[in-house]
């Protein structure tokens, strides 16, 4: 048995599942233990790299599930018995890092800045000096990180990838 070398028993979880995450190519985006009467309750959240787009699928996170309850199976990490949750951060995730903001290129986001105005549209791209948000078809508008208060994406129920004939395998 091997027991990671710090006391709070989430960062000995993250010493654990962060070389887990990352040979799946993944990213540890959080790590919770909470105590749940005589268990504890173990909350990994992975999503994919900064420069993908789309969603992390059931079969990826089901074989990383695995992978992590083998290693803390392994490492002991967490002391008497426990429940592992591991799943994705979600739609409803803020974006608050440019990570998070490359992952949610193509999505609607609304944006509000430090002023109260908001920025709502279809994020096109994001880069540490800004972020180019379509605010309707052929007007774009970048956005300086310095001046978002706060931003999250908007779900869509049906979104179109591109503008010719579609078929269901187009729509989101």
């Amino acid at each position: 048995m091997v027991t990671p070398a710090s006391t709070d028993p989430a960062q000995r979880v993250r010493e654990v599942v962060q070389p887990v995450a990352e040979a799946a190519g993944l990213v540890l985006e959080d790590v919770h233990v909470s105590p749940a009467g005589r268990r504890s309750v173990v909350r990994i959240v992975l999503d994919l790299g900064d420069d993908a787009i789309g969603s992390l699928d059931l079969d990826t996170l089901g074989a990383a599930s695995r992978d992590i309850s083998a290693a803390l199976d392994a490492a002991d990490p967490v002391h008497g018995q426990y429940v592992l949750e591991v799943s994705t951060p979600g739609t409803d995730r803020p974006l608050t890092e440019l990570r998070h903001f490359r992952r949610a290129r193509t999505r609607l986001v609304q944006l509000t800045l430090r002023d109260g105005s908001t920025v709502h549209g279809r994020l096109v791209a994001a880069e540490a000096d800004g972020y180019d948000v379509e605010t309707a078809p052929g007007t774009v508008v970048q956005v300086d990180p310095a001046q978002v208060a706060r931003a999250a994406v908007e779900v869509e129920l049906k979104h179109v990838h591109d503008e010719g004939p579609h078929d269901e395998e187009d729509l989101d």
